[in-house]
């Protein structure tokens, strides 16, 4: 178009009839990486975006007319294709679907849609599992299929879930019918960037910087239980690693002349993606074999032990004894290989917009941070003045510097709750006051109860460790003249729509400490804010340490305010409340005592012996008993998805049961 020519001008001047115009927005935008956009199944944000374009498009376009121009077109000849035709040559099928295995979750979001039609019409039950978070392949598993997606993205949280990498060598090793493609190979590999995968093919797999893109003709190399020697087929490969060897003896294909992928009685990997609707006789011999295979059994029980009895025994005699309950927090009774049910961090990975964000943080190392920033961000996002936020090192920090603020002379933390700004107090030297929430009154405040002359008033809300959620009125009675009541939202993320918060309250005498750390898993960084009172935001940034919020810090900060971020954060909360959803129903069909929660834990009173007991089962919960109010009878679970919570309720039903508490 000619300058200064606007749409309108340039509609009216076409020689044909338009039926409307869509015009350039930016929320319409899907974001790149090294491999091209950034796939559905990794943005939340997906599903808003074809709201908003189905709202462009009622706006833009004259849909009647659209509609009869298509009904005017003459019908396509077409045959449909229809995937029990293409496998009809399995008769005789058992009753019984075998299960086959389908990699998905973020990790792994590219496979075509046929392959799992064609397997479920050759009388296979296709399971997807999640190699990011579930513990073990799904039960009765007699065949895998390992597609494509970004396992380099996600290295760090693949390796770290050893439990299913050893639960999937031994299904391959054991002789498992599998097919692996691309990020299926390198999932199998010995090792991806440096970190440990299943080594269920003798391979290391890096990044490069040379990018591989193709479709290729490849040739079967040999005769297998998949294909058959000279068998062509036109296949898809793209990627940026590159596997070392890449290919084994025999290799799985030939492509323009040179060995490619690896081959043996069970398993055929490479980097190929072969789209099967295309060469069904690949999808007839899988199924064929799925169904002439016993389920896989693993080798280690659902519940895996702690490797030594001995050290078992001694952990629990080190732990009996805790020197300094106040500062005894989830991750010290994560060891020996125990899962984790102790640690509050949000199960699963972090946003590729957060990891951007922290990455590109890094290039500014070299000086020295600046947390403006991330002040206009938290102020932005909470609709507050920017001399009424302080970003800090964490929510530790704000405790830290509440402690130096005065020299208190009544301060009270109402427990059970997060020990660490008791011990900020009593570290700066003052005598506190305990103001016990009551479980007769399920943990919930009264604000009669604590004492007048108090003039510093600590309350979590939702609370670590009860998971209550006040109603905002009940902390606002807790104001006094004189008073600074301090609310300890943590875990506010946990709560759709942040219910309860005061985070946006513009009132004398109070502060509101938030942390990013575990709803967007970066314990790491240590990045948190201060939001209230103007005058007592002021005088905590005269004692806060110069340069104490880190540069990545502020960057999470800045990120975790964003529009993308606060839908997210509603998303994870939603989720979040699915699995506490699960893990409450089956405490309650166990008969366990425990209180309703509104956050990512639940706290549950178990038993004198019943932590003892998960350890020995290999579970690692959060001990109650150096909680101020609670004793060795509780313990806090934290949410897991569902998968793993099966392996608590297998490790709880496998206690003796004079070790746990019933719901009386």
């Amino acid at each position: 178009a000619r300058p200064g020519r606007n749409l309108d001008e340039i509609v009216r001047s076409l020689p044909i009839p338009v039926l409307g115009v869509l015009p350039p927005d930016d929320r319409l935008a899907a974001p790149s990486r090294h491999l091209g956009l950034v796939p559905v199944a990794e943005r939340n944000h997906s599903a808003r975006m074809i709201d908003h374009l189905g709202e462009q498009v009622e706006r833009g376009l004259d849909l009647s007319a659209l509609l009869d121009v298509a009904r005017a077109a003459p019908a396509l000849p077409a045959t449909r294709w229809i995937a029990e035709r293409e496998v009809d040559g399995l008769s005789g099928l058992p009753a019984v679907r075998p299960v086959v295995a389908m990699a998905g979750g973020r990790a792994f979001t590219f496979r075509y849609a046929e392959t799992e039609e064609l397997l479920t019409a050759a009388g296979c039950e296709v399971v997807t599992f999640d190699p990011l978070t579930d513990p073990a392949l799904p039960d009765d598993t007699r065949g895998l299929y390992l597609g494509g997606g970004f396992p380099e993205v996600y290295a760090d949280v693949l390796a770290g879930n050893r439990a299913l990498l050893d639960d999937l060598r031994d299904a391959v090793s054991s002789g498992i019918p599998t097919v692996a493609e691309c990020a299926g190979l390198l999932y199998l590999a010995e090792s991806l960037d440096g970190r440990r995968m299943a080594g269920a093919v003798p391979a290391q797999a890096r990044m490069t910087s040379r990018l591989t893109l193709r479709y290729p003709e490849a040739t079967a190399a040999t005769d297998s239980w998949l294909t058959r020697a000279g068998e062509r087929v036109t296949a898809h490969e793209f990627h940026r690693t590159r596997a070392t060897p890449g290919h084994g003896e025999p290799p799985a294909w030939t492509v323009d002349g040179e060995p490619e992928g690896f081959v043996t009685e069970t398993l055929h990997a490479s980097y190929l993606h072969v789209h099967w609707a295309g060469h069904p006789a690949l999808a007839r011999r899988f199924a064929a074999r799925v169904h002439a295979t016993s389920p896989h059994v693993a080798v280690s029980p659902a519940v895996a032990p702690v490797p030594c009895a001995a050290d078992a025994a001694r952990e629990d005699r080190e732990e009996a004894v805790v020197r300094d309950p106040l500062r005894h927090h989830g991750d010290v009774e994560v060891r020996g290989g125990l899962q984790d049910f102790a640690v509050n961090v949000y199960s699963g990975p972090r946003p590729e917009w957060l990891d951007r964000a922290l990455r590109e943080s890094l290039t500014g190392l070299a000086a020295y941070p600046e947390v403006g920033p991330a002040r206009e961000a938290v102020a932005q996002r909470h609709g507050r003045r920017l001399h009424e936020v302080l970003p800090t090192a964490g929510a530790a920090e704000a405790f830290t510097l509440v402690a130096r603020l005065r020299r208190w002379q009544r301060p009270v933390v109402l427990h059970p709750q997060f020990t660490e700004p008791h011990a900020a107090l009593v570290a700066a030297g003052h005598d506190v006051t305990s103001v016990l929430c009551r479980p007769e009154d399920d943990f919930v405040v009264d604000p009669a109860s604590v004492p007048e002359d108090a003039d510093l008033v600590v309350v979590g809300n939702p609370t670590n460790p009860t998971g209550v959620l006040h109603p905002a009125d009940v902390i606002r009675r807790l104001r006094r003249r004189g008073r600074l009541v301090v609310v300890d939202e943590a875990f506010m993320d946990t709560v759709p729509g942040e219910s309860e918060s005061l985070v946006r309250e513009r009132t004398g005498g109070l502060l509101v400490v938030r942390s990013l750390t575990k709803h967007w898993s970066v314990p790491g960084i240590r990045a948190g804010f201060v939001v209230g009172d103007a005058f007592v935001v002021r005088e905590l940034a005269t004692l806060q340490t110069p340069w104490s919020v880190s540069s990545p810090a502020v960057a999470a900060l800045v990120a975790c305010a964003s529009r993308e971020a606060t839908a997210e954060a509603r998303e994870r909360a939603e989720t979040i409340g699915g699995w506490r959803t699960v893990l409450e129903a089956g405490l309650r069909d166990r008969g366990l005592r425990h209180v309703p929660s509104r956050a990512s834990f639940v706290l549950a009173q178990l038993g004198p012996r019943a932590r003892e007991e998960l350890r020995r089962s290999g579970i690692a919960v959060r001990r109650g008993d150096t909680f101020p109010g609670l004793d060795e009878t509780w313990v806090r679970i934290a949410v897991r998805p569902e998968s793993e919570t099966r392996r608590l309720f297998a490790a709880l039903d496998s206690t003796p049961a004079p070790h746990l508490t019933s719901h009386l």
